[in-house]
């Protein structure tokens, strides 16, 4: 073989071996950075099922509301009934006796 071929030769694979560096390296680039979307995607994918477990409830928050004006509604009767006991208690020197007494029907809230 003659010295130009074997210099060819050694510089076509010095250039062959360069080339393929350099192609290992930018493939472990592309592979880095398609793990990095990958991992970004499945974050994603994650929060927005916990988003979407979370609003699905959003109709049962608007029945809940509902209940707690009923009870809050409620609770306005349930005090006004509770201060027109407290009144007649504090009215009636004998309470206990005067709903006991005479055998006659108790008063109701209402007539408190």
């Amino acid at each position: 073989m003659s010295d130009l071929a074997q210099t060819l030769f050694w510089i076509s694979l010095a250039l062959g071996l360069v080339v393929t560096v350099v192609a290992a390296v930018l493939l472990t680039m592309i592979l880095k950075t398609a793990q990095s979307i990958d991992a970004g995607a499945k974050a994603i994918w994650t929060t927005g099922k916990l988003v979407a477990n979370n609003t699905v409830h959003i109709p049962a928050l608007i029945q809940t509301n509902q209940i707690a004006v009923d009870i809050l509604e409620g609770a306005g009767g349930i005090l006004m009934a509770a201060q027109r006991i407290l009144k007649h208690a504090q009215g009636c020197p004998g309470c206990p006796a005067c709903l006991l007494s005479h055998g006659e029907r108790p008063p109701t809230v209402r007539e408190l």
